[in-house]
């Protein structure tokens, strides 16, 4: 219970202290939660109106309010939600997926005041037993090297535009191509350096509030962010130009440069 509240409370703070925003919805919700939800249930969520926690299944994960991260990025799908409102499918449906994965890292990294350099960029850190060969569910510093398990298999997450997945499965692969924006939010804030959540957090929260469509796709999102370096730092400033080359690097072109 006191991991679980805790793990609300610094998701909290990170979007009141760094963003000036009254909880999830910005109109100071009550963050609620339930813990040992059923019995040996992998995985925490958020149903759109509290959060949820399992206890895992003592053989693959522990209990996941151990995990800040994880609670931070099931909030922001809450943030998604009451902002962009993009729909669970395809590249807006990975990048529903990749913006709570971003602000869950920042909850963890604010939390404990840790550069973009000093940062191990890992989601799901400690969910794992130590049966698992793994140490994390995701990795956005090099997504497809989190895990490789006998019974979880191998990380599929792609971290360029070369190795993303087409597939029906999991609404399109919204857990497995969001690696390519998360790898270029990495890219984008070590690039910055300093606290990610200052400069390319706010890049990316001010784009949450652009008024994207439901539907936009990772070409359109990066686009955004560009724009709202350019409004916020300026044109040609370094942190446009940490944007331009992080989506560059992961193969996604905004405005005909970078790759392709």
């Amino acid at each position: 219970m006191n991991e679980a509240y805790d793990g609300l409370g610094a998701t909290f703070e990170l979007y009141a202290d760094v963003y000036d925003r009254n909880s999830i919805d910005g109109r100071g919700l009550p963050l609620d939660g339930s813990v040992h939800y059923e019995k040996d249930y992998d995985n925490a969520f958020w149903n759109g109106e509290r959060m949820v926690f399992g206890d895992g299944d003592g053989q693959v994960f522990g209990r996941f309010t151990v995990s800040v991260d994880v609670i931070g990025h099931e909030l922001t799908h809450g943030v998604t939600q009451y902002t962009a409102g993009l729909v669970y499918k395809d590249q807006a449906g990975a990048l529903n997926e990749s913006i709570s994965d971003v602000f869950g890292s920042l909850v963890l990294q604010y939390s404990h005041k840790q550069t973009a350099a000093q940062a191990t960029w890992l989601i799901g850190q400690g969910l794992f037993t130590a049966r698992v060969k793994g140490v994390a569910l995701r990795s956005m510093k090099a997504p497809g090297t989190a895990y490789d398990d006998p019974v979880l298999g191998k990380d599929p997450q792609p971290a360029t535009m070369a190795g993303y997945v087409e597939t029906e499965d999991d609404d399109g692969g919204v857990h497995t191509n969001s690696g390519i924006p998360n790898h270029a939010f990495y890219l984008v804030a070590t690039g910055i350096g300093g606290y990610a959540w200052e400069k390319a957090g706010r890049i990316w929260y001010d784009t949450l509030l652009a008024g994207m469509k439901p539907t936009t796709d990772f070409a359109g999102f990066a686009a955004l962010t560009l724009a709202a370096a350019t409004k916020r730092y300026g044109e040609g400033s370094a942190e446009a130009d940490a944007v331009r080359a992080g989506w560059s690097g992961v193969g996604v072109a905004i405005d005909g440069g970078g790759a392709s």
